[in-house]
C-alpha cells in the first residue's frame, strides 16, 4: 500500500491530475453558473455576482420560462418546443438506429458483390457537411409534402443519421466470429434468426452508443429545426433561440438559463443513465475497423 501511494503521487500523475481537474473547471463552471442563475431572482442578479449564491432559491424563471416566456411574438414559453423536439428525436433516433444495425449486420456477414463499393459510398455521408444538403433536402421534402412538419424533420434526421449507425454496427459485427455466423446457418438458421437470436442479444453496448450518439445530434441540432420547420413543428433549440433573441420588456437572464437548463436536461438524462454503456461500447469495438 506505501509503495502504491509513493507511486500515486509522482510528479507525473500530479500532472495528469491538475489537468484533468483543468478540463473538468472548463466544462463545469459554465454549467454551475447557468443552474444557480436559473434559480435567482432578477433582484439577486442585479446585486449579487455571476458565481454568488442566491439569496433565496426560487422555481419562478423555470416555471416562466416552460409556461409563459415571450419566444418572438407568442408568450407560452418553451413546453411546446420542448415536446416538438421529443416527438422529433424519439423516431428518428429508433429509425436510423435499426437501419444502421440491419446495414451493419449485412455489409459485415452478408456481402455481396460491390458491398465494399456501396459500403464506402455510405461512408461518405458521415462527411458531409449539414450545408451541403439543405437545398436537395428541402426539394425533397416539397415534393413528399413534408416541409415545414415534424415528419420531415424525423426524415431528415434518420437520412443524415443512417450513415453513422451503419459505420457503427458495421465496425462491431466484423469483431464477431464468422464461424459462429456459419454454425448457425448450418443448423438451419436464417437471415432473421441469426440477426434477431445470435447478433442482438450480444448487441447492447453498440446499440447505447448508436442511440447516445443519435440522441445527442438530433436534439442539439439546430440547423435542419430552424430550415426545416416552421411554427407548431420547430424543436427546443429554435425556440431557445427566440427566447434569448427576444427584445421586448426587461431581459430576464434567469429564465434564459432556466430555458437553456430545460433544453440540455434530456441530453443529461441520457448521458447520466446510459454514459457506461457508451464507453462500454466504444471499447468493444465502435470506433476500429
Amino acid at each position: 500500500m506505501a509503495s502504491y501511494a509513493r507511486k500515486s503521487l509522482t510528479p507525473s500523475r500530479v500532472l495528469i491530475y491538475a489537468i484533468l481537474l483543468l478540463a473538468c473547471l472548463a466544462y463545469l463552471i459554465p454549467v454551475f453558473i447557468m443552474l444557480i442563475t436559473s434559480f435567482k431572482t432578477t433582484g439577486d442578479i442585479r446585486t449579487g455576482n455571476l458565481i454568488s449564491m442566491p439569496e433565496a432559491w426560487s422555481l419562478d424563471a423555470w416555471i416562466k420560462a416552460w409556461s409563459s416566456a415571450c419566444t418572438g411574438v407568442q408568450c407560452e414559453g418553451v413546453s411546446g418546443y420542448f415536446w416538438n423536439s421529443i416527438q422529433m428525436a424519439v423516431p428518428a433516433v429508433l429509425i436510423s438506429t435499426g437501419l444502421g444495425a440491419i446495414n451493419g449486420y449485412v455489409l459485415s456477414k452478408w456481402r455481396f458483390r460491390g458491398s465494399d463499393i456501396f459500403f464506402s459510398l455510405l461512408l461518405f455521408g458521415c462527411f458531409l457537411p449539414f450545408q451541403v444538403i439543405l437545398l436537395p433536402m428541402a426539394a425533397t421534402l416539397g415534393k413528399l409534402g413534408l416541409a415545414n412538419t415534424t415528419t420531415g424533420l424525423v426524415l431528415v434526421h434518420v437520412v443524415y443519421g443512417v450513415a453513422f449507425t451503419t459505420l457503427f454496427f458495421r465496425n462491431f459485427y466484423v469483431g464477431v466470429p464468422d464461424a459462429l455466423i456459419k454454425a448457425a446457418r448450418l443448423d438451419g438458421a436464417g437471415f432473421v434468426t441469426i440477426f434477431v437470436r445470435i447478433l442482438m442479444p450480444m448487441s447492447t453496448p453498440i446499440f447505447m452508443v448508436c442511440v447516445i450518439w443519435q440522441f445527442t445530434q438530433i436534439w442539439n441540432d439546430f440547423l435542419f429545426g430552424v430550415v426545416y420547420a416552421s411554427g407548431d413543428s420547430q424543436p427546443i433549440t429554435v425556440g431557445l433561440n427566440n427566447l434569448v433573441n427576444t427584445s421586448t420588456g426587461v431581459k430576464e437572464y434567469n429564465v434564459d438559463m432556466a430555458a437553456a437548463m430545460i433544453a440540455a436536461l434530456p441530453t443529461l438524462v441520457v448521458y447520466i443513465v446510459a454514459g457506461k454503456y457508451f464507453i462500454r461500447g466504444l471499447t468493444s469495438g465502435a470506433v476500429k475497423g
